[in-house]
């Protein structure tokens, strides 16, 4: 570090010149990010995928539809809006409530709009649809590509509202830590580099990446609180070092500590982000990608960039005096001095603390969100919900089952092997209903379909119906269960049908499926996950501390105040405390918050054992190190955990449930972080161990 610091402080003007390039460039790219996003990313590389993909391929039957929803409508005014609506020249096919009775209740009807894989761009054709019905009273649509766009747009309006509520709060934070205007506004010009820059290389990748629309909140949210706290750690070390230091001195001896730990820190962090691509779901791996990019830039922003403007601001860092700042606090020497003198009640009281947030942990309930991602206050999710009381749309499991014969469908062997593959599913007590050929037909054995086939006058019926469900070497069925298809109970049942022997190579599709597939791919990696972050943490702090306890207390600790977390989240959003209307938890954020906040609750472990470690090889006894490590810390972690909670907590007033969900946890984790683990646990502990804090078998720490 010493090499690099002294490279930095030595090319000051190329390092700044460098970054303006940079930053110009990727803000041109950075507008145009919105419109390479799309989907919620909630895809896995599955069964459900294939077959859709193959019915779409072979079948012809649509990708995906939009779905317009009539309210006292006449079928003269309907089909006026629909022959209006085929002007979009897109549309594959429309399903019209005029010959469907089923698309028909009280004042309410429906149309289908399908669409086939040509399209390009959805947000287009929803622009398109919304302009030809526009001023239509009593008419709006709805389905995924809507759902998906309206979420863009409000993803968008919850960035700019976070920022608006945030960054205020977090320059009053930064003016309360460094009492200067120049000084509190320096980090946030970090933020907004790093930020800016990580969504421009985001466009760019866009188009070799499908992007989800979530991580236009998620990597800004990151990359700023990131960017920002360590910015607050970096210019508190210098201050400290300018006081008795020349600025160049100050800058290298800033960059060879303070640097160190935020190096330590963002690899902590991307660790976590790291582990989380290793669950094969589309949105982990966009953020697992977009949130290493952010820290990435943030600790080369914080280590390049803000070094060199230090230098160039040199004593006019502390222009603009608002506040007088004290370098230690009496207040936090005091609490330093209680905490030693009461470790064990101190333990006692923090571990109470932290178990009664664990208790509505029991009672998590986890989906994956849709419709319900937006706030009732939009158009898509008001035409979904009377979907879903009127019709019960989208509530029945409804799964297909798409087999292939290498001898193909037409001889009387394939016959019987459809219509025992059909008794068997009938003979399931969750089956209410199969559509193949021969229910369609209403024919009711292969018998009396080969009679039928014979009579002229109904062969032609027959094989219109056979050509619906029969493609070459292809056959699908589909299958009704007796269940919601959101539920447990139908995500059991294909569980247990992919693997019967029904005498043909099969695979199973539909929303029962698709959500299996998802809880599945993430149960099953979780543990991996979880394990590379534990084990790969384990060691970096091993390494960085030369100590066997202190990264098992880390670990320890994290896992705790991580369930508390979680429990709180709970109470807050299931429970419908606060304000917050009641909702499930939605099966991305467990994950997300983990992965992330195990990574960035170990900044506040590095910054504060660095410090009691520096002073500790200084000679100090391992509790004069702990107090002069707890005081001249404190402050700093207080206050950048503050600016991590405000800019992640901003997230509670957006819209986007999700990304609500996300922020508050992320919130509350870091919360509990900084204050009970960080400030009260972890100093208890390090007293109560003393000098076993530092052991590491067969290495002797040097002091």
């Amino acid at each position: 570090m010493q090499t690099f610091s002294q490279f930095i402080t030595k090319h000051v003007k190329l390092i700044i010149t460098i970054w303006i390039i940079l930053f110009v460039t990727f803000a041109f790219l950075a507008i145009q990010l919105p419109k390479k996003l799309e989907g919620d990313g909630f895809s896995v590389d599955g069964d459900h995928n294939r077959v859709m993909n193959e019915l779409s391929e072979t079948f012809e039957l649509p990708e995906k539809s939009i779905i317009v929803l009539f309210e006292d409508k006449t079928n003269t005014e309907i089909e006026e809006i629909l022959k209006n609506l085929k002007k979009v020249k897109e549309i594959h096919s429309i399903t019209s409530p005029i010959d469907n009775t089923q698309l028909h209740k009280d004042e309410y009807s429906y149309a289908i709009l399908n669409f086939g894989k040509e399209v390009e761009d959805y947000n287009l054709i929803v622009d398109e649809i919304r302009e030809l019905l526009d001023g239509e009273l009593g008419v709006s649509i709805t389905g995924e590509p809507v759902i998906s766009k309206d979420i863009n747009v409000a993803s968008q309006k919850d960035l700019a509202s976070a920022e608006a509520i945030g960054l205020p709060i977090a320059v009053i934070v930064l003016l309360l830590a460094f009492g200067t205007i120049v000084a509190s506004l320096l980090p946030i010009i970090i933020g907004a580099v790093s930020v800016v820059t990580s969504l421009g290389i985001l466009t760019l990748l866009g188009n070799q990446f499908d992007l989800s629309i979530f991580i236009l909140n998620i990597v800004p949210m990151l990359g700023l609180a990131l960017s920002i706290d360590f910015a607050l750690l970096f210019i508190n070390r210098y201050r400290e070092e300018r006081t008795h230091s020349s600025i160049e001195e100050s800058v290298q001896i800033s960059i060879q500590t303070a640097g160190r730990s935020i190096i330590f820190s963002a690899v902590c962090v991307m660790i976590g982000l790291g582990a989380m691509a290793v669950i094969q779901v589309e949105i982990f791996q966009n953020i697992a990608l977009g949130g290493t990019i952010a820290v990435f830039l943030a600790v080369l922003s914080g280590i390049t960039l803000l070094p060199s403007l230090l230098i160039v601001l040199g004593d006019h860092l502390n222009k603009g005096r608002i506040l007088r700042v004290k370098p230690v606090s009496t207040y936090w020497r005091t609490f330093a001095g209680f905490v030693m003198k009461h470790p064990v009640a101190i333990i006692i009281v923090s571990l109470i603390i932290l178990v009664v947030g664990m208790l509505p942990l029991r009672d998590m309930e986890l989906n994956i969100p849709s419709a319900d991602s937006l706030p009732t206050s939009y158009e898509s999710r008001q035409a979904y919900d009377q979907l879903q009381e009127t019709f019960n749309y989208g509530k029945d499991a409804s799964i297909i089952l798409l087999a292939e014969r290498k001898d193909g469908w037409e001889d009387e062997e394939a016959l019987n092997l459809i219509y025992d593959i059909q008794q068997k599913l009938l003979d399931d007590p969750l089956v209410t209903k199969v559509e193949d050929i021969f229910t369609t037909a209403q024919v009711e054995s292969v018998d009396m379909w080969q009679l039928t086939q014979q009579n002229p006058q109904t062969a032609e019926l027959l094989n219109t119906v056979k050509d619906n469900f029969i493609k070459e070497n292809q056959m699908f069925l589909t299958i009704t269960l007796d269940a919601e298809s959101t539920s447990s109970e139908a995500q059991d049942w294909v569980r247990k049908w992919k693997d019967e022997d029904l005498g043909v190579d099969f695979a199973l599709a539909g929303h029962p499926k698709f959500n299996q597939e998802i809880f599945d791919e993430i149960s099953n990696k979780i543990y991996v996950a979880v394990t590379i972050i534990l084990i790969t943490t384990f060691i970096i702090l091993m390494i960085a501390f030369r100590s066997l306890l202190i990264p098992l207390k880390a670990i320890l600790m994290n896992i705790i105040g991580l369930g508390s977390a979680f429990g709180i989240l709970v109470y807050l959003f299931q429970y419908g405390h606060l304000g917050l209307d009641k909702s499930t938890i939605a099966l991305i954020i467990p994950v997300i918050v983990f992965c992330l906040v195990f990574g960035l609750s170990m900044d506040y472990e590095v910054f504060l054992i660095s410090r009691i470690q520096e002073e500790y090889q200084k000679g100090f006894d391992n509790t004069k190190a702990t107090v002069d490590g707890l005081v001249s810390t404190s402050k700093i972690i207080t206050s950048a955990a503050l600016i991590m909670i405000v800019i992640t907590g901003a997230f509670a007033f957006t819209d986007v449930l999700p990304v609500k969900q996300i922020g508050v946890g992320i919130a509350i984790a870091v919360a509990i972080d900084a204050t009970i683990i960080r400030l009260m646990l972890v100093p208890s502990l390090m007293k109560l161990l003393g000098d076993w804090n530092w052991w590491l078998p067969f290495v002797k720490n040097k002091r």
